[in-house]
C-alpha cells in the first residue's frame, strides 16, 4: 500500500505500508516462466572427463602451444589444448584432446542452445585452452570471438586453491578470486551480473558477447580453469518469438 500524505504548497511525503505476506502453495498448472534476456547454465564435469583434462594438461604441459598473444588475461600461463581455426601468426591448429572429451563439449553447448530454444543453427568448436592463474594475477572484464561473433563460451573449474586469501575490506561480500560474469538486462528486478561460489568441476556456458571477469586472490595455491569457445551459426530473424 502506498500512501501520500499532501503538505503545504502541494508537496507531499510518501510513506509505504507493507502489506501482509501470505504464503500460498504455487501449483504448476497456473503458473509459467518466461524468460527474456541471456542466460547461463552450470554443468558438473563428469570425473573422467575432468580427470583426463587435468592429467593432459600436466602431462604436456612443456609443449603445449602458448595462448597469451591471443588472449587479454594478465596472465603467465594460458596454454592451448585445440584450436580448429584458420591459421594465423598467434595460433594454428593442433588438438591434444581425445574425442569423447570433444564430444561432451558439444553435447553441453547443444543443450545450452536447446534449453533456450535456439533453431537451426550449425556449430563448430573452435578452440579450447588453460588459464593458470596464480596470486595477484588477474582477467580483466573482456567478451570472447571464435571463427564468428556468434557462439558459446564456458570456464570449467579444474584446479582452486584451498584458500583466496585475506580479503582486505568487505569480507561478508568476498571477491578474492571470483568469477563474475556481467548481463546486459536492465530495468526493475533484472539481475545484473552473478557471481558464483565455484567449486571444482564446474562448467559455467554463456553467450560470446556476455562480459565476464575474474579477480585476483592473495596467497599460496592454483587456480586453474579450462575455457571452451564453440562458434554458432544461427538466425537470429528466424528465432524471434521462438517458444
Amino acid at each position: 500500500m502506498d500512501i501520500l500524505n499532501f503538505k503545504d504548497n502541494n508537496t507531499f511525503s510518501r510513506r509505504i505500508v507493507e502489506e501482509k505476506r501470505i504464503s500460498v502453495p504455487q501449483k504448476d498448472d497456473d503458473f509459467g516462466f518466461v524468460f527474456l534476456g541471456q542466460s547461463v547454465l552450470r554443468y558438473e564435469v563428469p570425473l573422467d572427463i575432468y580427470n583426463t583434462i587435468n592429467n593432459i594438461y600436466e602431462s604436456n604441459y612443456a609443449q603445449l602451444p602458448k595462448a597469451n598473444p591471443q588472449l587479454v588475461g594478465k596472465i603467465e600461463k594460458e596454454h592451448s589444448l585445440f584450436f580448429d581455426g584458420p591459421p594465423n601468426n598467434k595460433m594454428h591448429p593442433h588438438n591434444l584432446l581425445p574425442l569423447d572429451v570433444r564430444q561432451w563439449f558439444i553435447k553441453k553447448f547443444t543443450h545450452y542452445l536447446e534449453w533456450n530454444k535456439i533453431k537451426g543453427y550449425k556449430l563448430h568448436l573452435n578452440s579450447i585452452w588453460i588459464n593458470q592463474m596464480f596470486e595477484h594475477e588477474y582477467n580483466p572484464v573482456h567478451v570472447h570471438q571464435g571463427g564468428l561473433f556468434t557462439g558459446l563460451s564456458s570456464v570449467m573449474v579444474l584446479k582452486i586453491p584451498q584458500s583466496f586469501g585475506v580479503e582486505y575490506s568487505a569480507t561478508e561480500a568476498p571477491q578474492n578470486g571470483r568469477l563474475q560474469i556481467l548481463g546486459s538486462a536492465s530495468g526493475q528486478f533484472s539481475n545484473v551480473d552473478y557471481q558464483p561460489d565455484i567449486k571444482e568441476r564446474d562448467f559455467y556456458v554463456f553467450p560470446y558477447d556476455m562480459r565476464h571477469c575474474v579477480y585476483p586472490f592473495n596467497g599460496e595455491g592454483i587456480r586453474r580453469t579450462l575455457a571452451a569457445n564453440m562458434d554458432v551459426e544461427y538466425n537470429p530473424i528466424k528465432n524471434r518469438g521462438v517458444s
